[in-house]
């Protein structure tokens, strides 16, 4: 049998489509319950505030990025180095998506510039905390600098991450694969070949 989707469920899934397509402020409370079809009353009984919602919001993506990474870890588990493509390449993907709107740490972030807001701490927390874990990767594949090496991806793929969404008709991934590859060789003695990317 197929799990009842509960209340708390709905509503976090419509406010999670809601916030990363219109952005955090331009979605109100009375939409998301409209939208997701539950009594206020309900609505606040599982998010007291906007805020709560916020913070499950960007839960919600940190958990979804981690699964992600976990599964890339299983599957190329004697090889940390194809971990870091397979990572990268999984990006391109999503980012081919038509409703990819860049990072939703990133924009929340920029949504939420006062570093006390709720907001800004979870996104600042859970966008390390998936860096951290890149690093660590790094570090198994044996790269020779890994602080260094997670900081110039994490630069490339912000960047590509807007240029994605803003320049749509244009952009092109090859040319981010590309660069990461080369900053990832740098860092061993060995280069990988050429990746190849599906358009």
């Amino acid at each position: 049998m197929t799990k009842k989707e509960s209340a708390k469920e709905r509503i976090l899934k419509v406010a999670s489509d809601l916030f990363y397509s219109e952005g955090v402020r331009a979605v109100g409370i009375d939409r998301i319950i409209e939208e997701s079809g539950v009594a206020k009353a309900s609505f606040y009984r599982n998010f007291p505030t906007k805020d709560h919602l916020v913070v499950a919001y960007l839960e919600l993506h940190s958990k979804t990025r981690m699964e992600a990474y976990e599964e890339i870890k299983r599957q190329f588990s004697d090889s940390p180095k194809e971990q870091l493509y397979a990572l990268l390449e999984e990006l391109v993907e999503r980012m081919k998506s038509s409703k990819f709107r860049g990072c939703p740490f990133m924009n929340a972030i920029v949504e939420f510039p006062d570093e006390d807001h709720p907001g800004h701490q979870a996104a600042m927390t859970h966008r390390s905390s998936l860096w951290k874990n890149v690093e660590d990767i790094a570090r198994r594949a044996g790269a020779r600098d890994p602080v260094q090496l997670t900081y110039q991806l994490q630069l490339l793929k912000e960047g590509a991450m807007m240029s994605a969404y803003m320049d749509k008709g244009y952009y092109h991934a090859e040319y981010f694969l590309n660069a990461c590859q080369v900053l990832i060789d740098r860092q061993f003695d060995e280069p990988t070949p050429s990746r190849r990317i599906t358009e």
